[in-house]
């Protein structure tokens, strides 16, 4: 099993990068998480109301202006931030969107509410897949595109790459997928209800099962170990564990 993740809210002072200064015009910039690549998310007070910039470092080999992309394509189908704006300077790249009416389902609100935040990460994942149109989306996801993005990055030599392709169970269900289901993607709104999505830099064709075996996987690093199976169920899914184990263990390797 994977280690847990080592991305967090962070609980004490974050320097602000220079291009998150730049889009606050005055307004209180509050730092909200931290991933594992040292990437940034700022929750800015900005005058003409609430906006979020992501920050990330140059060598985190995150790509900004493909999430942003990929965020506008899929704005005219589900709840997504608003993009106004991304770029790169010298330190790395940065995104600015709108702010949604909702927060993360790994807000300190929710965590204390595991049940009410399971149900809304799986009930927003299967509508998630149900709204976005297969056949109209220009990105992928596929096992074989993530195999040999690993491979460039150095993360896979050739005979481990080609297991994992050969490995790769029949697709179940082609959906347009977010490409990290994580829990604290999702947001939440003051109902308990899920209201939206974020980070969605990967967003792709796959299997469904490669959103959901990480979507459930999450749950016990965000809740706490037995909500695995009360996901699957909000998604209305029975537990398939054959793909949850090769699309865990594909996420690991790539």
């Amino acid at each position: 099993m994977s280690r847990r993740p080592t991305a967090h809210i962070p609980t004490g002072p974050v320097p602000l990068p220079p291009s998150v200064a730049a889009h606050t015009d005055g307004g209180a910039a509050h730092p909200v998480w931290r991933n594992e690549l040292g990437g940034l998310t700022f929750r800015v007070d900005h005058p003409r109301g609430r906006r979020f910039v992501k920050w990330v470092p140059a060598a985190s080999g995150l790509d900004l202006a493909a999430e942003a992309e990929r965020l506008t394509w899929a704005a005219a189908f589900t709840p997504v931030p608003r993009v106004l704006g991304h770029g790169v300077d010298g330190s790395g790249q940065w995104l600015l969107t709108a702010a949604l009416d909702a927060t993360s389902a790994v807000d300190p609100r929710w965590t204390a509410e595991a049940a009410t935040a399971v149900r809304a990460v799986g009930e927003g994942l299967r509508a998630l897949h149900e709204a976005l149109p297969v056949a109209d989306c220009p990105f992928t996801w596929s096992v074989e595109r993530r195999v040999a993005a690993a491979r460039r990055r150095g993360l896979l030599d050739a005979e481990r790459a080609r297991a994992l392709v050969e490995q790769a169970p029949p697709v179940d269900r082609l959906v347009v997928c977010h490409g990290d289901a994580c829990a604290p993607n999702t947001l939440v709104d003051d109902s308990g209800r899920w209201a939206g999505h974020v980070d969605m830099g990967a967003l792709g064709v796959a299997d469904r099962w490669a959103d959901i075996a990480v979507a459930a996987w999450s749950t016990e690093w965000n809740y706490g170990p037995g909500w695995q199976e009360a996901l699957m169920d909000a998604y209305g899914v029975t537990p398939d564990p054959a793909r949850l184990a090769y699309y865990r263990t594909l996420w690991d390797s790539t």
